[in-house]
């Protein structure tokens, strides 16, 4: 397994046109499970998943493209992780610190795991919402 903890990027993901104009930092935790004997072997980056790269592209994703929901942006950085043949299975939680809660609470976040079998494509159930 591979994992990405606490990866922050701008973004200006939200339902709220405030969310969209002023943005806010979000939070990505990436899991990529993948067979990493040949890496661990050969001692080659070009084995593995490049994990700098792979924030560069998440990061990408993160800053892009405005979405409504945490779960959207979510299911996007899934495929990204998918986009890479060796990942078996990708999770993905999406953390909004700043989401906009009249209450006091330490974060929001959106969890959602796929498999290489519906890789481009969420499915009912296939993760946990807010």
């Amino acid at each position: 397994m591979i994992t990405l903890t606490g990866l922050r990027a701008h973004g200006r993901h939200g339902v709220y046109d405030f969310e969209r104009l002023q943005g806010q930092d979000f939070v990505v935790d990436a899991t990529l499970r993948l067979d990493l004997s040949g890496a661990a072997r050969s001692d080659e980056v070009t084995d593995t998943v490049h994990y700098g790269e792979l924030a560069d592209r998440l990061v990408a994703v993160v800053t892009g493209e405005p979405v409504n929901l945490i779960e959207t942006l979510a299911d996007r950085l899934l495929d990204v992780c998918l986009a890479d043949p060796r990942v078996i299975t990708a999770t993905i939680t999406v953390h909004k610190p700043q989401a906009p809660v009249p209450h006091t609470f330490t974060d929001v976040a959106v969890t959602l795991t796929r498999g290489r079998q519906a890789a481009g494509r969420s499915r009912p159930g296939d993760g946990e919402g807010r």
